[in-house]
């Protein structure tokens, strides 16, 4: 039974870091900084449903700094990513202070803190270090994981 939420919960991470900007997405800057470095503040990557929802938000990650690397490689301050609906409801919020994402190879990974909760407030889980895959569409979770599920009557912590 642990075994089959777990999986539910990765699954879930894994949709709502499907967020993260990959070759080719629209992004749209907010008022943003740069030095001669590259290096950007309070910017946003937004991206948004096929047709005929085309004007709603997919998902939205933002960040408040990001400064590229090597090898196509962008280090990333304060990733906050949000997952919507179709119909516009909120679905998933992941954040962690820090992140490198790969641009090449679709990934992103820290040894940092991670958090991730659904739109309702009724599940959240988060833990140390991580890595997403995009093509795979797997988040793995390394460290010290929480997970809390919440119940009309309490919350549970597995």
């Amino acid at each position: 039974m642990k075994i089959g939420r777990a999986q539910m919960i990765l699954i879930a991470g894994a949709v709502l870091l499907a967020g993260c900007k990959k070759p080719g997405d629209v992004v749209a800057n907010a008022p943003s900084q740069q030095d001669a470095t590259s290096h950007a503040s309070d910017f946003v990557s937004v991206e948004y449903f096929d047709p005929p929802h085309e004007q709603q938000i997919k998902s939205r990650m933002s960040g408040a700094e990001a400064q590229p690397l090597s090898n196509g490689l962008l280090a990333i301050k304060q990733l906050k990513l949000e997952s919507y609906g179709e119909d516009g409801r909120l679905e998933w919020i992941v954040s962690a202070p820090e992140c490198v994402y790969d641009t090449m190879n679709d990934t992103a990974s820290s040894s940092g803190h991670l958090q991730v909760a659904s739109g309702d407030g009724k599940l959240s889980i988060e833990g140390d270090g991580f890595l997403w895959r995009r093509n795979a569409q797997s988040l793995t979770i390394s460290n010290r994981v929480q997970t809390v599920l919440e119940s009309e009557a309490n919350k549970i912590k597995l």
